[in-house]
């Protein structure tokens, strides 16, 4: 019996998230406290007893710094890491490096909150949600999930909308739902799958 095992997590805190910018592609380190949610990612998954044979991240900073350091903490630093964009936060486009206070007087706080809060809508220049969900998926289903059925035990350290993607496929969430899901930083979701992909078990370490 195969463990099936898939972990994600959201990596922790960014320099632009303490100074409320739009992010998505740019690419600012964690701040001390993110450094802190990242090793608190890795003592909770060490805590659990899990091990892991494999690991994806983003081809961002933040994420691939958050799984260096959750890694050390679980004292697995050989497993392979495999890096790609498609793992990659929401593209914001035009908001991109802006402050959202600054963006909702340039655009009207209607507007940023269709931007950011609408499922197929997108940002002058970048992606909505469902545009992240057609590059994530597929990666996912290509690249993770195939590893993940044959047992291998796999830890998946992304970003808020990437993880959103998958997170409303292997919950079978409607686009409404996964809106108004919350991905705290540094906080692991385990999922034990079952053989035909869908969802046995979850559980949310946040805290």
């Amino acid at each position: 019996m195969s463990d099936r095992l898939l972990v994600l997590v959201r990596h922790g805190q960014s320099e632009w998230n303490l100074k409320n910018l739009f992010t998505g592609w740019k690419d600012p380190n964690l701040t001390d406290l993110g450094v802190e949610e990242a090793k608190r990612a890795g003592q909770k998954l060490k805590a659990e007893g899990l091990q892991f044979d494999v690991a994806f991240t983003s081809a961002l900073t933040r994420a691939q710094r958050t799984l260096d350091l959750a890694m050390i903490e679980m004292g697995q630093t050989k497993i392979p890491v495999t890096k790609n964009l498609a793992l990659n936060e929401r593209d914001y486009g035009e908001l991109s490096g802006l402050n959202k206070d600054d963006a909702r007087a340039k655009w009207g706080e209607e507007q940023v909150l269709i931007w950011r809060r609408s499922y197929d809508v997108p940002p002058p220049g970048g992606e909505s949600l469902k545009d992240t969900l057609a590059r994530t998926l597929p990666y996912y289903v290509q690249e993770i999930q195939p590893g993940v059925l044959r047992g291998q035990r796999t830890l998946v350290v992304a970003h808020g909308n990437s993880l959103r993607a998958l997170i409303m496929v292997l919950e079978k969430l409607t686009p409404e739902q996964i809106l108004k899901r919350e991905l705290s930083t540094g906080a692991p979701i385990i999922y034990r799958l079952n053989a035909d992909s869908t969802v046995a078990s979850v559980k949310d370490l946040a805290s």
